[in-house]
């Protein structure tokens, strides 16, 4: 079966979704429309296909034992010069995404792995452009607010096209049911590329 490379995040819903998107695009960030606008819960990681049934067991077991919270964006920030990004800050419920993100790679399951950096939720707008295109978005986001109730998390795959498509969504608390993270600007994220 080979392998597969995988991420773990939380859709940002419509329409504050396509919004940011849009907007990441506009910078001239080209990874704009595969990636639909997300906070990580796992950065691409790279797994066996054949672990995909126990990969979704392990999220679907953390998200059971989750409830949904709220969360909030407002303003920019940035990684520069650590990381070339620029993001929209997560100003409320960065504490149940880093809860999420450790059980996620707990050391019991099968995603284990180390980070790059220490996880920091955020909401990227413009990765790896130029200075000038990123200054743009660090100004012209500095006034971004949206909110919601976040429900539910989502396994994705990338494509060899570097498309992001959701394959499974993993609502909070036992037997919940969240609404489907909608596709953003045209990408066919509902549409899983692998099943287990």
């Amino acid at each position: 079966m080979g392998t597969v490379t995988l991420g773990v995040s939380i859709a940002v819903p419509e329409p504050y979704g396509s919004l940011l998107q849009e907007r990441r695009a506009s910078f001239g960030d080209p990874a704009a429309h595969g990636i639909p606008t997300h906070v990580t819960l796992l950065p691409p990681t790279e797994a066996v296909a054949a672990d995909l049934p126990a990969i979704e067991a392990h999220l679907a077991s953390i998200a059971t034992g989750g409830r949904p919270f709220p969360m909030r964006l407002s303003g920019t920030g940035t990684f520069r010069p650590l990381s070339p990004v620029v993001f929209v800050q997560v100003v409320e419920g960065a504490s149940a995404c880093s809860w999420l993100q450790k059980r996620v790679r707990d050391a019991s399951g099968p995603l284990v792995r180390e980070l790059q950096f220490p996880y920091h939720p955020h909401v990227t707008v413009a990765h790896d452009i130029s200075e000038a295109a990123m200054d743009r978005a660090y100004e012209e986001l500095g006034d971004y607010e949206a909110s919601w109730t976040c429900e539910s998390f989502a396994l994705y795959e990338q494509g060899r096209d570097s498309v992001w498509r959701k394959i499974n969504e993993f609502p909070f608390g036992a037997g919940g049911t969240a609404p489907a993270v909608p596709a953003q600007s045209g990408s066919s994220v509902d549409t899983p590329s692998l099943h287990p």
